[in-house]
C-alpha cells in the first residue's frame, strides 16, 4: 500500500496555554482535578466559535510538537508490557496527535476555558469539536490489558 501523494498540511488555529512547562511534569492524561487549560483561538476562526456555549464538553485536538515521532514501540504504565504506538495512548508516536475530551468552562471571545488538558504550555491547537454522549459513548467498549 503506497502513502497519500501528497503530504496532508495542518493549520493549527491557536495555542492551548496550560501550567505545564517540561514533559517531566506533564501529566500524563487531562481532567477536571487539574488546574483548567485555555484555548486561545486565532482571531481569524471567531465565527467559527457561534454556538460552542451549547456543549458542555468538547474533543480537543492538539498537535504534540515535542513528542518524538521515531518511537514504535512503547513500555506501558500499567503493566509494564511492550506495546506498539498505535495499541497504547502514549504522546510518542509517528504523528503526534492530542485528542482529549473536556469540560467547556466558559468562553470570552476567541477564548475558552476547559478542564485540564496533558499538553505543554504553547501546544498548538488544531481543531475542537463537540462531545456528543449520544453518538460518543459506547458501553461495550475495553481494552483488554487496561484494568482500571
Amino acid at each position: 500500500m503506497e502513502a497519500t501523494a501528497s503530504p496532508l498540511v495542518l493549520t493549527p488555529i491557536g495555542r492551548i496555554r496550560t501550567p505545564h512547562r517540561s514533559l517531566e511534569t506533564c501529566p500524563r492524561h487531562g481532567c477536571d482535578d487539574q488546574p483548567p487549560s485555555v484555548l486561545e483561538l486565532l482571531p481569524e476562526y471567531a465565527d467559527a466559535l457561534l454556538g460552542i456555549e451549547a456543549a458542555s464538553h468538547l474533543y480537543i485536538m492538539y498537535w504534540l510538537d515535542q513528542a518524538d515521532r521515531t518511537t514504535l514501540l512503547r513500555k506501558t504504565p500499567h503493566d509494564g508490557v511492550v506495546r506498539g504506538v498505535f495499541a497504547v495512548r502514549s504522546p510518542v508516536r509517528p504523528n503526534p496527535l492530542g485528542l482529549s475530551v473536556t469540560r467547556l468552562i466558559s468562553r470570552n471571545g476567541t477564548t475558552l476555558t476547559v478542564g485540564g488538558l496533558d499538553c505543554l504550555d504553547g501546544t498548538p491547537l488544531i481543531d475542537i469539536k463537540p462531545y456528543l454522549p449520544l453518538y460518543d459513548r459506547i458501553e461495550a467498549a475495553s481494552l483488554a490489558w487496561f484494568k482500571t
